[in-house]
């Protein structure tokens, strides 16, 4: 993607209200609670809910029918891997950090291109850890920033500079890069202990350095060495900004004693971890999924994201917020709310960003799914509406189509309709828009 080639743009599905402010009607809207709404949007903020044909909107033409669409708070994408996506068995020259050929451009192109996937998924904000070392200095993280602004407007690219040494000779560099990387542009410290010689020292040099700015940290490992963990809780527990740990497989490894000793001290730390369900960021051998039920009664602040996106990590995956909250719910014993607030409520806490009810008052990020009831949409949701500083930023809309014999079925009236058939279309049948 070359500088000058023209940047993504928002959908106008606001309405002017006068000195560049926007006003939106969501009507007929079902929230989760089974009521069904119309909500009010002026600016970036929701300005009222009231009953179904009770609001009209500030201006006219600003309206989303959402009849047959459930409203949630839109979710937030806390764990991906940026630089990296759309990278696996990837040709090229050159120098290959982490297996990935490095092109500028390239890397500005994946990053943009995983954005928009998850945007479109309902993912309005989303923090992509990006490595800064292995001879590439900041190049990777630079071309991700350049992505964080073609995007402005549609949703929020949030950037975590990943060193892999910070200690002793070797991890000078490192931490020279570390700092450099937050005075860019980065909005957090990352970090590799697994990685690195000396764990614990790493993971003291990423806290000193976001001291030093004011921005959290978000360390990735495994945690499969339950002394060290021990010693990140308790290093943890003093730094204002917080501290993020993923995707901690390697809990579920350890011995439920010595896990839940671990578990105890991050809570007691105020230490958040983020989980995959979807899968692991390392080798397919350490894949798995941290004990989000030990973790969860412990106390501790857990959120889902989605890890790797179709690169050496892990050749697969759809970058779906609802899928991970499918899995959460189909494998790790949460209710539907438990799992979706994994990826919403919970996710946006760990990135800073503040809280989003469906209420007069609360920030504009929302999105609408066809759908009925969460456990539904959860299980099998195609057609989205993306909602991002009150501005409808993306739309999916699926449809099905049966052949002939499948018009025997009693389908529901409202959930079929007819059409007559097109050039190469079989002939017409019932539609089921998803």
């Amino acid at each position: 993607m070359s500088a000058d080639r023209k940047q993504p743009q928002p959908p106008e599905d606001g309405a002017s209200t006068g000195a560049g402010t926007t006003s939106l009607l969501l009507s007929h809207a079902r929230l989760a609670d089974g009521r069904t709404v119309d909500v009010r949007i002026v600016g970036d903020r929701i300005e009222a809910v009231g009953a179904a044909g009770s609001l009209r909107p500030v201006t006219a033409g600003a309206r989303v029918d959402l009849t047959g669409y459930l409203l949630l708070p839109a979710p937030a994408e806390s764990h991906a891997h940026a630089d990296t996506a759309f990278s696996a068995g990837s040709p090229g020259p050159g120098p290959v950090p982490y297996g990935v050929p490095y092109d500028g451009e390239e890397v500005r192109r994946r990053a943009t291109e995983a954005a928009l996937l998850q945007l479109g998924h309902g993912a309005t904000a989303l923090r992509a850890h990006v490595r800064i070392d292995d001879g590439q200095g900041l190049g990777p993280l630079e071309e991700v920033l350049r992505a964080r602004r073609s995007l402005h407007g549609l949703g929020e690219l949030l950037p975590v500079a990943v060193p892999r040494l910070l200690t002793g000779a070797a991890g000078a560099d490192g931490r020279a890069l570390l700092r450099d990387a937050v005075r860019r542009g980065a909005v957090a410290v990352g970090g590799r202990p697994d990685l690195d010689p000396d764990p614990a020292g790493h993971v003291a040099a990423a806290l000193e350095v976001a001291a030093e700015h004011g921005v959290p940290v978000d360390l990735h490992t495994e945690g499969d060495d339950p002394a060290w963990l021990d010693r990140l809780a308790a290093m943890a527990g003093g730094l204002g900004p917080g501290v993020t740990i993923g995707p901690c497989a390697g809990l579920a490894r350890l011995p439920a004693g010595v896990a839940g000793r671990a578990a105890e001290r991050l809570a007691a730390a105020g230490v958040a971890v983020v989980c995959l369900p979807q899968g692991g960021c390392r080798d397919a051998g350490s894949r798995g999924v941290a004990p989000v039920g030990l973790l969860r009664a412990a106390g501790v602040r857990v959120a889902a994201g989605s890890g790797a996106l179709r690169d050496a990590a892990n050749p697969v995956g759809r970058g779906d917020p609802l899928e991970a909250a499918y899995l959460l719910a189909s494998q790790g014993g949460l209710v539907p709310e438990e799992a979706y607030g994994a990826v919403g409520a919970e996710a946006r806490a760990v990135l800073g960003l503040p809280e989003v009810r469906v209420e007069a008052g609360f920030p504009a990020e929302l999105l609408a799914v066809r759908g009925e009831r969460l456990a539904g949409v959860l299980s099998l949701a195609y057609s989205r509406i993306v909602v991002h500083r009150g501005r409808v930023v993306a739309r999916t809309s699926a449809v099905r189509e049966y052949c002939d014999s499948a018009a025997a079925l009693d389908l529901p009236r409202q959930a079929r309709t007819k059409r007559p058939p097109g050039p190469g279309s079989p002939q017409a049948g019932p539609v089921v828009r998803s």
